[in-house]
């Protein structure tokens, strides 16, 4: 009896040690972290560049890989050299804001002298700026913009008007920082001696005031400035201050589109400085001027769209002779075209079926821009250069996967992070001319864990619409697949305007989840529909001031498709997406009742009113304008329709797409006495994390999924 008890536990010990296998508890307990590289930053004499480590701040040679040396000892969680490299500003601590601000406490290091002086005497501030002379620093704090002169440690104020929920100077409200992309709206001239400013009045905007329960009796209200669509936006204006009089100046765009201000650059000129602004519709673009002698403004060039322009990543670069690089959408795909300096075309630099999906810079010594691109197919972001003279263009990275590029200062190197669906990511020191030079870091190590733990591989495919596009999609198949069985099937979108969630590119997020589910016994399947990016403006463009229309028509036929497939059981698919995910999700198991078995709306929005002005105007207009455009795409409208099992989920405290989106539609489903599975994470916002959220949070949705499809 005893032998036999020796061999039983003998048995379930190798069973535990063999059932490999991907887990929630693996992949939350950090089991599955990549390797990376921090912090890479190019030295100006680009033959070396600095990474942040354990130690510090630590400077390698490109030429032989080694270590030289170690810049700054200490923990930092960022850092940025000044022009000439003479001081480095270091990020010691921070605390977020929203999606891009954060308050950060800052110490400057002269590299020559050793000499370490902390801004704002050690206290808060948000986006500090050296100075192009290295003189100084501009920084704003309590909504006023300041500048500190680092050899004296004065500090200087340049606007007094700052006022939370009011004033706003050199830096944006909400909705600027979340739809343009950062939080900064301030530049200093390339001499030094000026800055410009944006102001910000909110007063007249609309609050929001989200509960936070926390552990206190009563709970505390966070408000803030929040403009949806067709309600007030902040007003903006322009401002000019010189350092040597210590006075500013109102700029005055009343000959220009100015309802919104998404962008300051610098120019090449050391008595200038560029502004990109724009009309509400975000259909219009006027790049503009500035004199900062005078402050006189003039206007280089207007870009116009039937549709939309990407106010949130424009590409504008201002070369030697203060010509000038623009990307634009005008041929219907995104390419890069060549001004001079009174903003006349000198030429395109780029064309083709493809997309410019990064800018990287320009080698004036060689008259090349570098650039990521989709040349070699949507799926795929390579490397390349181009001569802005004579249009040659070489390719620099490989041909496939996700690649992506870290120039030296002189483009004779650049380390070249890459992946692929199947392969996470791994990082190449390369030459100038696309020579791999050496492996610097990979993650072989991580491929075997999950090599081992039976990851499944992902398949790329293409589906036809009903408009006849072929929508690339990518399948998940258990890795013992039989044809001869039928699956159930486990969609993924998030199908928002210009995204891509279909790409030959490593996902260690929900991708392994994915994969969790695929050896439950699951097919997980992915769609990018019109809408979508990287395919042109004809593809992505179509769904202006219908937003949702042709995106969930594109997943139900999607889904109709592989219920067609002899290895999908029709009657058992379900779709999961969140935050514009979660929207799409919300109209397919209403909408798409009959298709849809069951759905998880993860933070959805639920009518296009109730979110951000910028962002949904883009697209929709005004309420007042489109007013169908909103509400018929609205699965609050559809809630009767609603068949299927349900779970909806919402952080309380999102303070992107607001609770009140649930609440809504909550309520329709109700009041059409339709049952649904509700859960919401107290005081999370839209990631819903921290803590345990994320594994309580993955593991509801799993059992979900198991129960109900």
């Amino acid at each position: 009896m005893k032998k036999l008890l020796i061999s039983a536990c003998f048995l379930v010990m190798a069973n535990i040690a063999f059932a490999q296998e991907i887990t929630l508890d693996k992949i939350y307990s950090g089991y599955y972290r990549g390797k990376g590289i921090s912090g890479i930053s190019s030295l100006k004499d680009g033959e070396n560049y600095a990474v942040i480590e354990r130690e510090g701040i630590v400077k390698y040679s490109y030429k032989t890989t080694q270590k030289v040396g170690t810049l700054v000892e200490g923990g930092f969680e960022s850092y940025t050299f000044s022009d000439d490299e003479s001081k480095i500003l270091l990020q010691k601590e921070s605390e977020p804001i929203y999606r891009h601000s954060f308050l950060g406490k800052f110490d400057v290091k002269d590299l020559k002298s050793g000499k370490i002086i902390s801004l704002n005497n050690g206290d808060f501030v948000q986006e500090p700026k050296f100075s192009p002379d290295a003189a100084k620093v501009a920084f704003v704090v309590d909504n006023n913009l300041y500048y500190q002169d680092l050899a004296s440690g004065k500090i200087t104020q340049i606007t007094t008007d700052g006022k939370k929920n009011s004033i706003i100077n050199g830096i944006g409200d909400w909705v600027y920082e979340e739809e343009f992309g950062h939080a900064d709206f301030y530049q200093w001239s390339k001499g030094s001696d000026a800055l410009i400013f944006v102001k910000s009045d909110e007063s007249k905007v609309p609050e929001i005031n989200i509960p936070i329960y926390g552990k206190n009796l009563y709970p505390k209200l966070m408000t803030y400035k929040y403009p949806k669509a067709g309600e007030v936006n902040s007003t903006v204006s322009a401002h000019l201050y010189k350092l040597s009089s210590g006075k500013t100046l109102d700029l005055n765009l009343g000959s220009f589109e100015n309802y919104y201000i998404p962008q300051v650059y610098s120019t090449a000129k050391n008595d200038e400085v560029a502004l990109a602004t724009s009309n509400r519709h975000q259909n219009k673009v006027d790049i503009l001027k500035v004199n900062t002698s005078n402050g006189a403004v003039s206007k280089l060039i207007s870009e116009t769209d039937n549709a939309w322009i990407e106010t949130d990543g424009m590409t504008l670069e201002f070369l030697d002779d203060n010509s000038f690089l623009w990307a634009s959408e005008r041929s219907g795909f995104r390419h890069l075209y060549w001004f001079d300096a009174k903003g006349n075309l000198k030429k395109p630099v780029t064309k083709g079926n493809w997309e410019i999906t990064d800018y990287y810079g320009f080698n004036p010594k060689t008259k090349e821009v570098f650039i990521q691109t989709t040349e070699k197919g949507s799926l795929n972001k390579v490397v390349s250069k181009v001569n802005i003279s004579n249009g040659k263009m070489t390719l620099l990275s490989q041909t496939e996967g996700n690649n992506r590029a870290d120039f030296s200062k002189n483009y004779q190197y650049f380390i070249e992070t890459s992946s692929t669906a199947n392969k996470p990511y791994v990082y190449t020191l390369k030459d100038g001319s696309g020579k791999s030079l050496k492996e610097l870091q990979n993650n072989d190590a991580l491929l075997s864990k999950l090599n081992a733990d039976n990851i499944a591989t992902r398949e790329f495919i293409t589906i036809p619409n009903e408009a006849g596009d072929q929508m690339n999609a990518y399948i998940i198949k258990p890795k013992n697949f039989d044809p001869n069985k039928k699956y159930p099937l486990f969609m993924y979108q998030y199908s928002g305007p210009g995204s891509q969630s279909v790409s030959n590119s490593w996902d260690g997020g929900n991708g392994l989840w994915f994969n969790h589910l695929v050896q439950k016994g699951y097919i997980v399947a992915c769609v990018d529909g019109r809408g979508t990016g990287y395919k042109g403006t004809k593809f992505k463009k179509v769904t202006y001031k219908n937003l949702g229309k042709y995106e969930i028509e594109d997943q139900i036929a999607a889904a109709k498709w592989f219920g067609n497939q002899s290895y999908i059981d029709k009657t058992r698919i379900g779709i999961f997406g969140w935050s514009f995910g979660g929207y799409m999700t919300s109209l397919a198991m209403t909408k798409g009742a009959d298709v849809f078995k069951a759905g998880i709306a993860v933070a959805p929005v639920t009518n296009w009113r109730y979110y951000d002005s910028i962002y949904t105007e883009r697209f929709l207009q005004t309420p007042q304008e489109n007013p169908d455009g909103y509400d018929q795409n609205s699965p609050t409208t559809f809630a009767k329709l609603l068949k299927g099992k349900f779970l909806l989920i919402h952080g309380t405290a999102d303070d992107n797409v607001h609770f009140q989106n649930s609440m809504e539609f909550s309520e329709a489903l109700i009041q059409n006495k339709k049952q649904f599975e509700f859960m919401a994470y107290p005081d999370k916002n839209h990631g819903i994390y921290g803590g345990m959220t994320r594994p309580q949070l993955y593991q509801k949705m799993t059992d979900f999924i198991l129960e109900n499809l």
